[in-house]
């Protein structure tokens, strides 16, 4: 069996479009890859196309993850079995909506760090992570009789710089590994694609876009014929939807609409739908969309408003797309598609709750340093960092600002929230009542999300925390400790919930949720915060404002018997009972 990329794709000199679909199976519950796989089987697609995430891989220099959700290798196997052929875009750079484009926040630690370039400690990390990933994902080669059609160089270079050496490197470190073609994608528009393009023209160039297919294409073509080759055209991302971002509507595409120019790609080319089912940003890897002079995270759900919701049900957009596959592609093989079934579990009371500041000492060691340091000089990529300093009393009052912080920051005197700070509330001036000779200060600072796109991911705010310091009038302060708060599983067991409970401040609450089977449900947040849930110490997502007002809570989170379900809730709310939902709450 060979696969041939010449005028059209040729799998044993037989001509083919590739209809394909990106799922993000990071982005779902392992036991939902499986009916998910099945349904782009059912719409008529031939392809599936999963980006890889370098910080969940490695998520500690040299410390490497490839079990539940990261079990890339048990997902290609499905895919296989099904009869998928496979893209992969293992590419260090992914964005893809996800924190730091899925680059590993401790790069940060080095402060002469310039990500996707030729900075000699950037391209070392990348080999050392290429030879862990790498050989995993050579047997699903198709010259090796697997199903992997073609690889990824970088993703979307031409949006970021110009750097052919770069790319070169980056494609021939690849090469050593795989024999299978590789290709890039960029925007159809002639300065991108002669950036985020090979000069080696055996690389195969492809475009992203939503709409205006035949413009689209023409720019790629374009491109071609300065090359003097002639190449299938190929949409690596047709943007079905789009991602949502904390306090701002949903966004939506009308399915007619959609279909209409999935019609029009196909008519000239191959798709690859982006997304067909998005799925959940579990944990705390969301990205950061790049706001002007904000950053705007994104939120929990990553439903993009595909083909598939973000808990797996088919929707009006998967039927019109069917169709249109049907009818352009008569030899494509569609189904009905499979359904989810989710419930609403009962009403079930809080069982135990302490403070964060009751059980912080068992919960980390801290570290101690004359200033502020950020996230990352801690070792530390995600969650919430607390600084602690003692203020010795010279006045009743002393006003204090934070110098070059991010996300988000709460303030403590003496366990008593006195202020919070977001965004371009952080610089602003707070002033403190001093009335004993000592008082504790903390600052609790939430990491919201790193930027995943565009020229903030290599801006000073991709480092979490503290950057610069706290001023006191014109003097930083000094002699902090700082509480590194990851709420790792390791962490969360440490918590003593025999520990007191302090009104107004951050707070763990412990439910016990007894099951007679695992089933998929809905958290309803609408009487939270602010905070983030956790089930059998897995990470299901953060909550917030909206416009979701839910956590989807995949059965593979649940187990048969008794269940912990632990919220971690900032803003000072008395948590008495979790309810939940059969279906989403969105406003």
């Amino acid at each position: 069996m060979k696969f041939d990329i010449k005028e059209e794709f040729y799998i044993d000199d037989q001509p083919i479009r590739l209809i394909s679909g990106a799922v993000h199976y990071y982005r779902l519950a392992p036991s939902e890859w499986q009916m998910t796989l099945q349904n782009l089987v059912a719409l008529g697609a031939n392809c599936v196309e999963t980006y890889i995430p370098w910080n969940l891989h490695e998520p500690k220099k040299g410390v490497f993850c490839f079990t539940g959700i990261a079990d890339i290798t048990s997902f290609l196997t499905m895919a296989q079995d099904l009869g998928l052929y496979i893209i992969l875009r293992p590419s260090p750079y992914i964005c893809a909506e996800w924190d730091f484009g899925g680059l590993p926040a401790w790069l940060l630690a080095d402060d002469s760090m310039r990500i996707r370039s030729q900075h000699a400690g950037y391209l070392k990390a990348i080999e050392a992570y290429y030879a862990v990933l790498l050989p995993k994902l050579v047997p699903y080669q198709f010259t090796k009789g697997g199903k992997l059609l073609m690889v990824q160089v970088e993703n979307e270079y031409g949006s970021f710089g110009t750097d052919q050496q770069y790319l070169s490197w980056l494609a021939g470190l690849l090469a050593t590994y795989f024999d299978v073609p590789l290709f890039t994608s960029d925007g159809g528009v002639e300065k991108l694609l002669e950036a985020g393009t090979s000069s080696d023209n055996q690389i195969l160039a492809t475009v992203n876009f939503g709409s205006d297919a035949s413009g689209q294409f023409a720019a790629l073509r374009a491109y071609q014929h300065r090359r003097g080759i002639d190449r299938p055209l190929m949409c690596m991302e047709f943007w079905d939807g789009w991602f949502s971002n904390w306090g701002k509507p949903i966004i939506r595409r009308d399915a007619t609409e959609t279909a209409t120019e999935v019609r029009q790609t196909l008519k000239q080319g191959s798709i690859n739908l982006y997304m067909f089912r998005g799925g959940t940003n579990f944990g705390f890897y969301n990205g950061c969309s790049d706001a002007g002079d904000i950053n705007d995270p994104q939120i929990t759900s990553y439903d993009y408003d595909a083909l598939l919701t973000e808990w797996g049900t088919p929707t009006e957009k998967y039927d019109a797309i069917q169709k249109v596959i049907q009818e352009e592609v008569p030899s494509a093989d569609t189904k009905a598609p499979i359904l989810p079934n989710i419930v609403a579990f009962d009403t079930q009371p809080v069982h135990d709750a302490v403070s964060l500041f009751s059980v912080i000492d068992e919960m980390c060691v801290p570290v101690r340093n004359d200033y502020s340091l950020p996230m990352e000089k801690l070792g530390q990529q995600f969650g919430y960092l607390l600084y602690r300093t003692v203020l010795k009393k010279t006045a009743s009052h002393s006003t204090l600002k934070i110098v070059e912080g991010g996300d988000r920051i709460q303030w403590y005197l003496d366990h008593e929230c006195v202020a919070t700070q977001y965004q371009k509330q952080i610089g602003e001036s707070v002033s403190l009542h001093l009335s004993k000779p000592y008082s504790q200060l903390d600052l609790l600072v939430e990491n919201m999300g790193r930027n995943n796109y565009g020229p903030k991911l290599i801006s000073p705010t991709q480092r979490k925390g503290i950057r610069g310091g706290v001023l006191d009038d014109n003097q930083y302060l000094s002699d902090w400790q700082h509480y590194s708060l990851e709420l790792s599983p390791e962490q969360l067991q440490k918590i003593d919930f025999g520990k007191e409970t302090l009104s107004g401040t951050p707070c763990f609450y412990r439910i016990w949720i007894h099951l007679d089977k695992p089933e998929n449900t809905f958290l309803d947040c609408r009487t939270l915060g602010k905070g983030v849930v956790f089930v059998n110490g897995h990470h299901i997502g953060r909550y917030w404002q909206g416009p979701v007002r839910h956590l989807y809570a995949p059965a593979y989170f649940w187990q048969q018997g008794d269940n912990e379900v632990i919220v971690f809730e900032t803003e000072g709310i008395q948590v008495t009972e979790l309810t939940f939902s059969q279906t989403p709450i969105i406003e």
